[in-house]
């Protein structure tokens, strides 16, 4: 049983007769009596929440940043009318509107009630519980339960940077017709024929054809462009920091690291499926936290944002040789291995720089890197004695930013470091620049 709001007030009021009574502990008695017998009353006449019956509707995935109708079927099977209100409690992070429905529900009836999320984080949100307050006709008093009514809402990434993509597709066609595409010898996709001359391998000498013409006639072939993309997301502590701000809701405090990194591979990916690339995902901290393998195109960036929508930054160290171990039993033949991670100097010392180079000798290696704003800010301070020593401390997180990257490209790594809006855009130019010169 619960009371109401207007049960306080009655007894509020029933304060002034007990004032002005002659016998006012015999009227407080009194009326105390009277006060619980309505209630109790009240509370026996209200319906049965206990009974209630609940169904779920609604989507069961959206993108970060729209909102989501999480509908829910309420039936009275009762006699008694429900007259009362119902709270679809969700995670907070869910940001669910309205916090509570009011209900009119006659008996034998059922009502649909909307409560639409305005989810600020990636990842499965989960619903709490229906709770559902009934009242008599006095109002009074009611009854009150609560029910597990198990629901999930996959908030999967907004894909922003999905923007970029047909200025970045447009330079792909550009490239498909000013790269030249006959190499001599043995290639792998056969083109068309031409005259022999001489310097040409014999070995592509077609005889079916110079039988039949009286010139020699050999093979050209155009160069593999079926290579194969790895993306590798690393989920360890470093992507945990939040840099830039939230583009979905506009929070100061910005976006992790790792969702930057998200919407830099879906950019990658989308471009290299187009450009006829074969892409796979791997995100690794300690041990593989998910993967995509061998999807076609038409399912790639489906399958990508269903396995990226629950990862989360784990707050472990990540293990690199782990990491490369991963990549090297999965991929066989050469690749372009793209890492995301943060271009910090001591992580990098303690793990990747002693297996980079192992993983740069079999593959091409891009290290993709997100840079936080606010070292920039910092390094312009000069108003006060504290904003110089912060620009100063700025200022040597940049150079040992920058000394690692040289570091990085001594051992052959390709290194792409950006600010968060730019660093998918700039993965993909790097990705187009690696085209046009012939290294994909």
């Amino acid at each position: 049983m619960v009371l109401t709001g207007r049960a306080g007030l009655v007894a509020l009021i029933c304060v002034l007769p007990v004032g002005l009574s002659p016998w006012p502990a015999q009227t407080f008695v009194v009326l105390l009596v009277l006060l619980a017998a309505a209630i109790v009353v009240d509370a026996a006449l209200a319906a049965n929440t206990r009974r209630l019956r609940f169904t779920r509707l609604g989507d069961g995935a959206a993108r970060l940043g729209e909102p989501v109708d999480a509908a829910l079927i309420v039936e009275n099977p009762g006699r008694r009318e429900l007259r009362g209100w119902i709270r679809d409690a969700w995670a907070p992070s869910a940001r669910a509107e309205p916090r509570t429905h009011v209900v009119n529900i006659p008996g034998g009836q059922r009502l649909r009630i909307d409560t639409t999320l305005r989810p600020i984080r990636r990842g499965d949100q989960q619903s709490a519980l229906v709770t559902a307050r009934s009242v008599g006709p006095m109002g009074l008093a009611g009854r009150q339960s609560s029910h597990r009514v198990p629901s999930q809402v996959r908030i999967l990434p907004p894909f922003l940077s999905r923007k970029h993509l047909p200025s970045r597709l447009a330079k792909l066609r550009e490239l498909d017709g000013a790269i030249p595409v006959l190499i001599r010898g043995q290639g792998t996709e056969f083109d068309s024929l031409r005259e022999y001359v001489v310097g040409d391998d014999v070995r592509s000498i077609d005889w079916r054809a110079t039988a039949r013409r009286a010139d020699v006639v050999v093979r050209t072939w155009r160069p593999e462009r079926d290579r194969r993309v790895v993306i590798v997301l690393d989920t360890g502590r470093t992507s945990a920091g939040r840099v830039g701000v939230d583009p979905t809701s506009g929070d100061p405090s910005g976006w992790p690291r790792l969702d930057w990194s998200m919407d830099a591979a879906l950019l990658l990916a989308a471009l290299a499926s187009r450009a006829g690339d074969h892409v796979d995902f791997i995100a690794h901290d300690r041990v593989p936290r998910a993967g995509v393998y061998g999807a076609t195109r038409s399912q790639l960036l489906p399958q990508l944002v269903e396995a990226m929508a629950p990862l989360q930054p784990a707050l472990v160290e990540s293990n690199a040789a782990a990491t490369v171990a991963t990549v090297q039993r999965r991929i066989r033949r050469r690749a372009l291995v793209v890492l995301l991670t943060d271009l910090n100097s001591s992580a990098l010392d303690e793990g990747l720089m002693g297996v980079l180079p192992q993983l740069a000798t079999r593959h091409q290696v891009v290290l993709a890197a997100v840079g936080d704003p606010r070292v920039d800010r910092l390094a312009a301070g000069r108003a006060d004695a504290a904003q110089v020593y912060d620009a100063a401390s700025a200022e040597r997180s940049r150079n040992d930013r920058g000394a690692m990257a040289a570091r990085l490209r001594r051992h052959g790594v390709d290194v792409v470091d950006a600010m968060p809006e730019e660093l998918a855009p700039a993965l993909a130019d790097r990705y187009l620049a690696m085209k046009a010169s012939g290294k994909l």
